[in-house]
């Protein structure tokens, strides 16, 4: 049914983009769906928003409002809706989502934007974990969402909320708020899980800016309206209450202070920390949307979020949150609160899994030295990651440093050493690392592979794995992607490289059909033994023909 409306939306997206019947999931007001350009074959998320859900009749706006009334909450709507597009477009940051194609309001009613892909928001993760938890008990299944995969394909893929990911999570986040606060002079004002987002390398991106504008304090001239408390602050229920401030997220600097400052996002940052280890998953604060609710909780002690009611939290804390971060962030007063600098220095993040994740982030700025020193420790502790971080965080870095030749010998250690460990390796190793691969060693068609020893060194650990890779790939994968590998392996000048591909025979017997070996193998074999002067490579040699010839 939606795929009908989409073909009448007349749009720029909707014409270069291939986008999916069925959305992926829904985000507040906003329809996800996965999307494909069709010049570039480039994955995106499409944000959907339908102007007719606030008709009337579908129950989105109260049917007793006048028609200019309502027109002027339509317009309000639609104002905010645009915003939080058109501040994606301006604020460029690792942690804010990224804009792949700007808002366009079609003849049909409809908006939409494109963003770098996303695979849920962390609202709707929290939701998924709470009902698994409910069917498994706490340690219930990992939350699953559909997601596209390298062919296009939709397929289930499970996204693990794990102490870790929670601390790489809150890093990435308070990153995106330090940048909106100290660098775009911008306090978000309404940061809840909904306004975050984990995107299809598990990365977590502020969004959802609808609120945002400069703080009170603020001496720079701004074309971004301030924050109108007044007005926010009263829920209208002819609106739907996702494109409304979220008052239980809000901190009481607006509701009881009538004072916009980046002081208050750290306040809700507390908040979302509380939802992520509370059970349900949500914020201690039950507002209903009304602010004298809101005001009866603070001027209770046993209904305010503090240390000595651990915060109203349902499961206990982690000790650093509970003793030296939330008390400075969910305090009373703003003077007396962390700023988002001082959270990312808290004692929350000092552990050797969440530094080297701040490395990795912060690699391309590295030192060719630093990287090296980092990739040999890193082999030690790549056990303690969780697999989820493993595959979408850890191996995504380290694959783009392959075009460091330098670098190549650790950092195809690392990568071999994760594949090894991961129950999807077979999918990632076809999906990742092959390309990756060719790229490295083969290069396009028609350059030239001229001897290079680090990368000489890099074809070691391939050709060491190569059990490894035979069992992570088809014959046909293999026989286009590997093979010429293993030819420059064994047309190398290096004999102990020579030696090693040699070895490699019975892997790749067991891979290949009998037409490939007679034709790409056999012919490549006798020519290393008719041409070396080496000894040794001559009885290896002799011993592959055996291997070749059905021997054992």
């Amino acid at each position: 049914m939606f795929s009908s409306a989409l073909k009448s939306f007349t749009s720029n997206i909707s014409a270069n983009y291939t986008i999916s019947s069925t959305p992926t999931t829904i985000c507040g007001a906003w329809k996800v769906y996965d999307g494909k350009k069709k010049s570039t074959g480039k994955v995106v998320s499409i944000f959907v928003f339908e102007r007719k859900s606030l008709d009337p009749q579908t129950g989105g706006l109260g049917p007793r409002s006048s028609g200019s009334s309502l027109k002027r909450v339509h317009e309000e709507v639609i104002a905010r809706v645009k915003k939080e597009s058109n501040l994606l477009a301006r604020l460029r940051h690792p942690s804010i989502l990224e804009l792949a194609e700007p808002i366009e309001d079609t003849r049909s009613g409809g908006l939409m934007f494109a963003t770098e892909p996303v695979t849920a928001s962390l609202a709707g993760l929290l939701e998924d974990k709470d009902a698994q938890e409910k069917v498994g008990g706490v340690a219930g299944r990992p939350s699953r969402f559909v997601v596209q995969d390298a062919n296009g394909q939709l397929q289930r893929r499970e996204l693990e909320i794990d102490e870790l990911e929670i601390q790489k999570g809150l890093l990435q986040v308070a990153q995106g708020l330090e940048f909106l606060h100290e660098s775009a002079g911008l306090v978000h004002g309404n940061l809840t899980p909904d306004s975050i987002y984990v995107n299809a390398k598990s990365d977590w991106k502020i969004a959802g800016l609808a609120f945002a504008g400069p703080p009170d304090t603020s001496s720079t001239p701004s074309n971004i309206p301030p924050i109108s408390l007044s007005e926010v602050l009263y829920h209208d229920p002819r609106i739907p209450r996702s494109l409304q401030l979220n008052m239980d997220y809000t901190s009481p600097d607006f509701v009881m202070d009538t004072n916009v400052s980046s002081a208050a996002d750290m306040f809700s940052l507390g908040l979302v920390v509380l939802a992520l280890y509370n059970s349900p998953h949500t914020s201690p604060l039950k507002t209903n949307s009304n602010v004298t609710t809101y005001k009866k909780i603070f001027d209770s002690s046993s209904s305010t979020p503090s240390s000595t009611n651990n915060f109203l939290s349902s499961r206990p804390l982690p000790k650093d949150l509970l003793t030296s971060v939330l008390p400075r962030l969910i305090t009373r007063r703003p003077g007396q609160r962390i700023n988002a600098r001082e959270f990312l220095q808290s004692q929350f993040f000092d552990n050797i899994l969440v530094s080297s994740i701040r490395f990795l982030d912060a690699l391309p700025a590295k030192s060719p030295n630093e990287k090296s020193q980092f990739m040999r420790g890193l082999s030690k502790i790549l056990n303690q990651f969780p697999r989820s971080v493993l595959e979408k965080k850890v191996l995504p870095a380290l694959l783009e440093e392959m075009k460091d030749r330098e670098l190549l010998f650790v950092v195809l250690q690392n990568v071999f050493k994760i594949i090894r460990s991961l129950p999807s390796g077979r999918r990632v190793f076809i999906e990742k690392v092959i390309p990756k691969l060719r790229e490295t060693f083969i290069g396009p068609k028609g350059s030239t592979n001229e001897r290079d020893t680090a990368k000489e060194a890099g074809l070691v650990i391939v050709l060491e794995n190569i059990e490894l890779i035979g069992q992570s790939c088809s014959g046909k994968e293999f026989k286009e992607d590997i093979l010429p590998i293993l030819h420059l392996g064994l047309e190398s000048h290096t004999h102990s490289i020579v030696d090693k591909a040699l070895s490699c025979l019975p892997t790749i017997m067991a891979v290949l059909d009998f037409s490939t070996i007679k034709h790409d193998v056999f012919p490549v074999v006798a020519a290393v033994f008719s041409k070396t002067s080496s000894l040794g490579i001559k009885i290896r040699g002799l011993q592959a023909f055996v291997v070749l010839c059905g021997g054992s």
